[in-house]
């Protein structure tokens, strides 16, 4: 064994990104396979390829690929027959041009090639819901608005492109999601039956000669023709969740209903043969969203929440109906935690629900008959993913810490934890994970997880890194690949990350203390906790530096102007002058509704640029439409305006990413990102001399 084979993957970026991952877990029908998506990084390094995987969920065997194609494959569901279906853009062998769209596919359970199901001009996004007693499938794909079908969307979409038109028409708001531009298209929910997909030795719509090159091919008429549910969807980037009733008749969805600036989810059934729709549920200033329908059909389980104001946060409210709306009634009304994710138990008796809850994220029961809500899972991890093997009763999940990558369990009915096999083998971690808590001056309990490297102790005490998470709605509590402390844990750092008021997980009422008042008590927390990890004898109180992304860049900078305590601040996609910010982002109507014009204006970290002194590196990409790049480059020009020195030099960094959107996800980008931190870091924290990133120029 070599001394290189020996060195943690978390020491070198560049072994970093290339450890496999995984991405989701799909459960079929029987509970006898679990599909997983695995990420691996492609061989020149600059993204990311996905493949199928079978793994056997009772832990016998060795995992199968399924899949191998350079577009990758994702959106993994399965039929009620126990086909694999998922989205992918790799070649149609079945037309002789290759079309980048992305398109269903279908993997018999059988055994066999995977084949299209769909030839839609401007491909598919999604596998939205699957019925369990029939092969019913709905879809999510983009139609342009003035398309009169699927055949009209494909002469149009390549008129713009034999144009090079990009032009959007924009006649509602909003114009842009997180960091896509919406428009010209509109997201479809479409229904397809597979019982009518036909084996043919040739496609009937084959693309021969030079007519294709000016009219695109009609749509194929030996592929099952996908049925649009929603013909006049309006300008909503997603809906708020669907479920199909077990035989497929039904669609339960939660569809936008648009309100000048914003809008609200009502519950809507859409009646899959005639695409009639039917309200179920909706109310004024509420959303119905996330529904479930059981096991038998018969009801429909989802979320209400009532719009917050700047007076309060609302609670995010457990319901359930009779599958046609009526007998709607709220479950679990003392339990104070959010779901985030829901789905019926084998017998339809409870809802197993997933939720922030003390810093992890376990799996409970929720009681369809209103008794006490059940806690499944007791160990320090968070839960996603989860499906229900009807035939025992046992869960299959995926299952991470920030320790512990994610990778799938079952979870028997008393709560047991068993690991199942996966492809991605979970990588040695260089560190340690301990909680630290203390008590606010308002004396709430605070908390946080605290990493501590090998070797920290008293006589070799560990500089401290206080990372603040987004959101802010939020909590640290789940493994992340693109946000990951154990990169500064291997480099000798201890990770301080805490969930200061607003996190979730700790109840309605934390979340009320930072309401309207961001820097108020999230950063007396944050202060505090700060506080409790540096009495620590493992930790070097003279060696401390803060970072954060979105919220957590919000607080970076409220830090930065109100303390002097640290060495270093590194401030991500962070949000910087409310006043500029509430009207640029991609949802200014959320964002004004939950300030009050006094709590908007007292919460702007822009206030206090005169007496920011510590060193910062602000870090921005240009795609970002949620807190869009105008926060940084203002934050930029007043540091210079109130900071520079005569010759306009500046020890403060601005790290600008023109392609990358609020994350930063390529994966040479993310390595570049690092090296800047972790270079700013040492500069600051262990006064080395500045190493400029090689990439970077």
């Amino acid at each position: 064994m070599t001394l290189e084979s020996l060195v943690s993957p978390f020491s070198r970026l560049d072994a970093y990104i290339a450890l496999p991952r995984v991405e989701g877990l799909a459960l079929s029908p029987n509970g006898r396979q679990a599909i997983l998506t695995i990420a691996t990084l492609a061989q020149d390094g600059t993204s990311y390829e996905r493949a199928l995987w079978s793994v056997a969920t009772d832990g016998s065997g060795r995992p199968v690929r399924l899949t191998r194609s350079a577009k990758g494959e994702s959106g993994v569901a399965f039929t009620g027959s126990g086909d694999v279906l998922f989205v992918s853009a790799r070649p149609d062998p079945s037309v002789d041009k290759a079309d980048e769209a992305a398109q269903l596919w279908l993997l018999p359970s059988g055994g066999g090639e995977a084949r299209a199901v769909t030839r839609l001009a401007g491909g598919v996004s999604t596998v939205a819901a699957t019925a369990t007693a029939c092969d019913t499938v709905v879809i999510t794909a983009d139609i342009l608005v003035s398309a009169p079908d699927l055949d009209g969307d494909a002469v149009r979409r390549k008129e713009r492109k034999d144009k090079k038109v990009a032009a959007i028409l924009h006649e509602t708001y909003p114009v842009r999601y997180w960091d896509q531009d919406l428009g010209p298209a509109e997201p479809h929910l479409f229904a397809l039956d597979l019982t009518s997909l036909q084996e043919t030795v040739a496609s009937s719509s084959r693309e021969d000669g030079d007519t294709t090159a000016a009219v695109p091919a009609p749509y194929p008429i030996d592929l099952p023709r996908p049925h649009d549910l929603t013909p006049q969807p309006g300008r909503t980037a997603e809906t708020g969740g669907q479920a199909l009733t077990p035989d497929g008749r039904t669609l339960v969805a939660s569809l936008r209903v648009q309100e000048q600036r914003s809008g609200r989810y009502v519950l809507v059934a859409i009646d899959v043969a005639t695409g009639a729709h039917t309200v179920l549920l909706a109310e004024d200033r509420v959303d119905v969203e996330s529904p479930v329908v059981s096991r038998d059909g018969r009801h429909v389980a989802f979320v209400r929440s009532a719009f917050s104001t700047p007076a309060a946060p609302t609670d995010q409210e457990i319901w359930i109906a009779d599958i046609d709306g009526a007998n709607a009634r709220r479950l679990a009304a003392a339990w104070d935690r959010w779901p985030t994710s829901m789905t019926f138990d084998a017998d339809d008796a409870a809802l197993i629900v997933t939720a922030d809850d003390n810093g992890r994220g376990p799996v409970f029961r929720v009681p369809v008959d209103g008794s006490a809500v059940e806690q499944i899972t007791t160990d320090d991890f968070s839960y996603s993913n989860v499906g229900v093997d009807v035939a025992t009763g046992d869960l299959v999940a995926l299952r991470s810490s920030w320790i512990t990558p994610a990778h799938p369990v079952r979870i028997s009915r008393s709560g047991s934890v068993t690991s199942l096999p996966t492809p991605a083998s979970l990588p040695d971690i260089p560190g340690t994970m301990t909680e630290v808590e203390t008590l606010a001056e308002d004396g709430s309990r605070v908390r946080a997880w605290l990493l501590l490297p090998e070797g920290a102790s008293a006589a070799q005490p560990a500089p401290l890194l206080l990372w603040i998470h987004g959101g802010p709605l939020n909590s640290w509590n789940a493994w992340s690949w693109r946000w990951s402390p154990v990169l500064a844990v291997a480099r000798g750092y201890a990770v301080l990350l805490p969930d200061p008021a607003l996190s979730t997980g700790y109840g309605l009422d934390f979340i009320a203390r930072g309401w309207d008042s961001w820097g108020a008590k999230p950063y007396t927390d944050l202060m505090a906790i700060t506080d409790a990890a540096e009495g620590r004898a493992d930790i070097d109180a003279t060696k401390t530096a803060a970072m954060g992304g979105s919220f957590g860049g919000y607080m970076a900078n409220w830090v930065a102007g109100h303390t002097d305590r640290f060495r270093a601040i590194i401030s991500h996609a962070s949000l910087w002058a409310l006043d500029q910010f509430n009207g640029t982002t991609d949802n200014s109507q959320y964002w004004q509704s939950i300030f009050s014009p006094q709590g908007m204006l007292d919460s702007s970290p822009h206030h206090s640029v005169r007496e920011i002194v510590t060193p910062m590196l602000v870090i921005h990409g240009d795609h970002d439409y949620r807190v869009p790049i105008g926060e940084s480059l203002r934050l930029w020009s007043e540091l210079a305006e109130h900071h520079a020195r005569p010759d306009g030099s500046t020890h403060h960094k601005f790290l600008y990413f023109p392609d990358e959107n609020h994350w930063v996800l390529k994966p040479q980008h993310a390595v570049v990102w690092y090296e800047t931190v972790f270079a700013f870091l040492d500069e600051h924290v262990h006064e080395a001399k500045w190493r400029r990133p090689r990439l970077l120029g």
